[in-house]
């Protein structure tokens, strides 16, 4: 019954252990649900035209879809109109998705990724770290830091996923096998088909549980006590996991970020995840970029709104913290495929529990170059050579200050050097 469990997860990409040290020692007894915050990481792969989203132009030929009087605002945000040029059924217009969440969207523009190659910025993003390959994501080091011992503490669905060692990633690409991983205690995952009956489960738990303590109580090395904990871990994980059955949709979605969220929402609810990195691919558009960027970003914007209101419907909607990014921007200018390249200038939003929202933080100006900021009162700074350009390890700090991180051991295990007078003063709210 556990050798099967333990095959499965490795089938699916999943790490489950217990943390090392002491932490592992004390593992006994199944691990208490985690409450949240949750946090999660839209991932554009590729590199999104910010200009057809929430850093709208309409002047220069940079777009060919509107002009620089068509542009709409919500609040303080100002965003690209492209109801009439999307299929509907394709996803959400900019429209709709900023008269929903503008209120509480925090839009930075000017993000500075400083190269354009897709390797190095989608790290760079993801970690803050450009320089170095053992850098963790934040999505990885949040989870490391709030739930090490929750079973899929880390979600992840592509993108760059590194995780600094300090907690397993965990891949489940389908709701089915969710549901497997979920009742590895029964047949094909149907609680109604239980491998034992109870008492002789109960029986198996208590021998397990004295073999463990028997060997726990005699010396043994540092790696062989490791990996006896992690193994035990993983049995008490087992039981653990069946808390998100409950929460697992009888009907699979068809979007690909709508069955990446449930999987994720279903593991938030259950208490068994606390973050997770979802990923959509093909921004990339070198060819056709004003098709593909309609096709891809009302996608996007979907599978977010899906999210959120998945969310809600969940009662964990103010508990969730969402953050948008891609690893470039688009040039300003089309090529002679009628598409754009690399800019290593860009954009993000985010929002959700504890940021404050209808706020712009940055600029880019009218050749879609970024305009310094004051990082103490994240005001556009006059004279450029005062100002900050805001770069993904800016971004990161904040996020780790906001997540209440910033002073964790493994944070500091993965400094970043930035003097005091590059801080960005509450950033999130």
């Amino acid at each position: 019954m556990r050798r099967d469990f333990l095959k499965l997860c490795g089938l699916a990409g999943l790490g489950v252990a217990a943390p090392v040290g002491r932490v592992a020692r004390a593992a006994t007894r199944e691990p208490d649900p985690y409450g949240g915050p949750y946090y999660v990481v839209f991932n554009a792969s590729g590199g999104w035209d910010t200009t057809y989203l929430m850093d709208p132009k309409g002047v220069g030929e940079i777009n060919r879809l509107y002009k620089q009087g068509d542009i709409l605002t919500e609040g303080n945000i100002r965003y690209a109109p492209n109801t009439a040029h999307i299929a509907k059924e394709k996803g959400l217009s900019n429209e709709d998705f900023f008269r929903r969440y503008g209120r509480e969207l925090l839009v930075l523009n000017g993000l500075d990724y400083s190269v354009n190659n897709h390797a190095p910025c989608s790290r760079y993003m993801a970690t803050g770290k450009l320089d170095s390959l053992a850098y963790p994501t934040f999505a990885a080091l949040v989870a490391a830091c709030n739930g090490p011992a929750c079973p899929l503490a880390f979600l992840t669905f592509g993108n760059y996923s590194a995780t600094g060692n300090l907690v397993p990633m965990a891949r489940v690409p389908y709701l089915p096998t969710l549901k497997l991983i979920a009742n590895a205690d029964y047949v094909e995952g149907n609680p109604a088909s239980p491998f034992h009956e109870d008492f002789v489960e109960a029986r198996i738990e208590a021998a397990l549980k004295g073999q463990r303590d028997t060997r726990l109580a005699s010396a043994r090395l540092p790696r062989v006590e490791r990996s006896e904990s992690m193994l035990y871990a993983a049995q008490l994980n087992a039981k653990a996991l069946q808390r998100v059955t409950p929460f697992i949709p009888a009907e699979n979605p068809k979007a690909r970020l709508s069955q990446q969220a449930e999987i994720a929402l279903a593991s938030f609810k259950a208490g068994v995840c606390v973050s997770a990195n979802l990923s959509i691919g093909q921004f990339d558009s070198h060819a056709n970029n004003d098709r593909d960027q309609m096709d891809l970003i009302p996608e996007l914007l979907a599978g977010i709104d899906y999210t959120l209101r998945r969310a809600e419907e969940l009662g964990i909607r103010d508990k969730l913290v969402v953050v948008m990014q891609s690893e470039m921007g688009r040039t300003p200018n089309y090529n002679k495929g009628e598409g754009k390249d690399h800019w290593s200038i860009g954009s993000m939003m985010f929002l959700g529990a504890g940021v404050k929202g209808n706020r712009v933080i940055g600029k880019t100006d009218d050749g879609q170059f970024l305009v310094p900021i004051n990082p103490q009162t994240l005001a556009l700074e006059d004279d450029a050579e005062k100002g900050l350009r805001i770069r993904p390890e800016h971004i990161h700090l904040a996020l780790r200050e906001f997540a209440g991180i910033e002073k964790h051991p493994f944070s500091e295990r993965y400094p970043f050097v930035i003097p005091e007078t590059e801080r960005l003063n509450a950033l999130l709210g």
